[in-house]
């Protein structure tokens, strides 16, 4: 029995020799395993489609992040992120067993893990928002982990406290390099800022673009000269999405500008068309957190 032709493999884990047991019956494999939970402790980790440090990378996975394991070998892990189902190899040294609840999430754009409680310390290393962590204790200026290390407390917000706009969010990426398959203020491509900002707005969101196009909000009809659009529209293009500020501004992360940058949408509509690329293909407006 072939994969269906509705299983997207970066979001179902198969290959020939091997499928997650959930999809037994669906796919065909030469076996089938459950996985094994462990648990991201380095800063950010790229996510590729193959076992090769030179290939490029499709995404990334972040500190505190959940993955289910499937295979390992030759130093690589075949693993599931929890929160948005993507599949692909990262380095196997990047994960724990010793899984632990999180209990925080870092809500500025970028922090710090401090050896002591004392800024002027050298960071263990530095964590991106939406990192999640296992806090034991701490103070008005710190927190403890319980892997080790301080935070900077006003940095962290509780795991069910979130920002209040996910646009408020994107527009605090701006002149962040465009990296594809990013997802970090050290770079970050047009759909990994989408999710980026709506995960820290507490609203889900897949990966990519032609995901977020299908999964996220109700489609906006709007008419050639644009009238209508509101704050927190996401447009796409075929393979590209910006997030509205306005009902004229927009933010994205784009190649063009090779950064996250705010411009007009129709200077953005416009410049691609010129350049030989899509019309518009759709806009789509998500329904927002009930507080």
């Amino acid at each position: 029995m072939p994969a269906s032709p509705t299983l997207d493999p970066r979001r179902n884990v198969f290959r020939p020799d091997l499928a997650a047991q959930s999809l037994y019956g669906r796919v065909t494999a030469q076996r089938y395993t459950a996985g094994i939970v462990r648990q991201l402790v380095r800063s950010s980790v790229p996510l590729r489609r193959v076992p090769l440090h030179a290939a490029g990378f499709d995404s990334e996975a972040l500190f505190g992040e959940i993955a289910t394991v499937y295979d390992e070998a030759e130093g690589w892990a075949w693993v599931q992120l929890e929160r948005d189902r993507y599949v692909g190899y990262i380095a196997a040294d990047t994960l724990t067993g010793d899984v632990r609840a999180v209990t925080h999430h870092v809500s500025a754009l970028g922090t710090f893990v401090y050896p002591v409680a004392d800024i002027k310390s050298a960071p263990l290393l530095q964590l991106s928002i939406n990192a999640g962590l296992a806090i034991l204790d701490g103070d008005d200026k710190f927190s403890r982990l319980a892997t080790g290390g301080y935070v900077v407390t006003r940095h962290l917000l509780p795991a069910d406290r979130f920002a209040r706009d996910f646009v408020d969010v994107a527009e605090r990426f701006v002149g962040v390099p465009y990296l594809w398959g990013g997802r970090t203020r050290i770079g970050i491509d047009c759909s990994g800022l989408v999710q980026m900002a709506m995960h820290a707005a507490g609203l889900d969101a897949p990966r990519d673009s032609d995901m977020q196009r299908r999964e996220i909000g109700g489609e906006v009809l709007v008419p050639d000269n644009l009238d209508g659009l509101q704050r927190g529209d996401l447009v796409f293009w075929p393979g590209h999405v910006g997030i509205m500020l306005d009902s004229v501004m927009m933010v994205h992360a784009n190649a063009h500008h090779m950064a996250v940058v705010v411009e007009t949408l129709p200077e953005a509509a416009e410049r691609i068309a010129r350049d030989g690329g899509p019309k518009i293909a759709a806009v789509k407006r998500p329904v927002a957190r009930v507080a």
